[in-house]
């Protein structure tokens, strides 16, 4: 296997981290609006993600960092092209950040109402979004014998892309209901346990056509076991989340996003962006590599690197794994 192929399959680890791990932070932003009553549970959701949401980003971080050093074309293309979606993430995921810090500043009814609705909002936007640029990623967009994109904004809200925006939204929200039910206690336990039913029905229906329509499309025989993967482990959790089995649950809709990611990476290769206009200008591994030098130097610092994120971020959900509740609530310091 060359360098390049194994940096396609280390990027693809990244991103799957990513989804994995913010999209349960993502999905318990939602819930903020979908299954808190009043401000005490909203909190609580809050808190369940508060001390690892921001480490869940670092995954983000390091996958467009490696994009752009393993493979230069492709990171140009993608962020030129895709520039307004992409900008519009950034601006929901910093306000999210600032949400988080500031929304307990003040006392005032219309400041924690307005900094929770900024949660909710910059939760869902980017979980549609992140849907949509992957959904336009695997099926092709307009690239030209320059590897430019030639496109506009509306090419890219295509149904197959917006079927894909839909599907990581809803797997999101199943995704942060299962943990929500794994980390509280009480009432709101029992209602994210409830809710899941009904997300993870939905889920299912929108996961089902996409991935079908994947496979219909770009997909090949190792991209099919991914979809029987993904298809088996999504409703094993929802079997595992009504028996109250809600360990098993979050981990088998972990591996739902695994395997569902990964099918759209196998059913890329060796593309990195194919062209609707013309095959031979898609992007590949190989044309949008960088040289074999850079990826060598890169390869050893990921060995040294992963290593150390896999721990720190591992001692942090060890070190915060209780559950939590109303009860535990501390008295606001106002």
């Amino acid at each position: 296997m060359e360098l390049h192929d194994v940096w396609f399959v280390l990027i693809a680890v990244l991103w799957t981290g990513y989804f994995f791990l913010e999209g349960f932070d993502f999905g318990v932003g939602i819930l903020t609006k979908l299954l808190a009553r009043n401000r005490p549970e909203k909190r609580v959701l809050i808190n369940t993600i508060g001390p690892v949401w921001d480490g869940n980003e670092v995954w983000l971080l390091t996958a467009g960092g490696a994009t752009f050093a393993a493979f230069p074309e492709w990171y140009a293309t993608l962020f030129s092209g895709f520039y307004l979606p992409l900008l519009v993430i950034l601006v929901c995921l910093i306000v999210r950040g600032v949400a988080f810090e500031y929304r307990v500043k003040r006392p005032e009814e219309n400041w924690q109402r307005n900094w929770e609705n900024a949660i909710f909002w910059s939760s869902l936007i980017p979980a549609f979004l992140w849907g949509v640029a992957f959904g336009n990623i695997v099926h092709g967009v307009k690239i030209d014998r320059n590897f430019e994109y030639v496109g506009g904004v509306g090419d890219l809200l295509n149904p197959y892309a917006l079927l894909g925006g839909l599907v990581t939204l809803t797997l999101f929200t199943f995704h942060g209901t299962v943990f929500t039910a794994l980390k509280t206690v009480g009432d709101i336990r029992e209602r994210a346990r409830k809710l899941a039913l009904r997300v993870g029905l939905l889920t299912a229906a929108a996961a089902l056509v996409f991935l079908l329509w994947t496979q219909a499309h770009t997909g090949n025989g190792r991209s099919l076991v991914a979809l029987v993967v993904a298809v088996v482990t999504l409703v094993s959790a929802l079997v595992a989340s009504q028996a109250k089995r809600e360990g098993w649950a979050f981990a088998l809709s972990g591996v739902t996003i695994v395997a569902a990611v990964a099918m759209l990476f196998l059913s890329l290769f060796p593309n990195v962006m194919p062209s609707t206009l013309n095959a031979d200008w898609s992007l590949t591994v190989t044309n949008a590599s960088s040289s074999p030098y850079t990826l060598k130097i890169m390869t050893w610092c990921a060995g040294i690197a992963m290593p150390i994120i896999l721990l720190y971020q591992g001692w942090t959900y060890w070190v915060f794994r209780k559950r939590i509740g109303t009860q535990h609530l501390a008295e606001p310091a106002h």
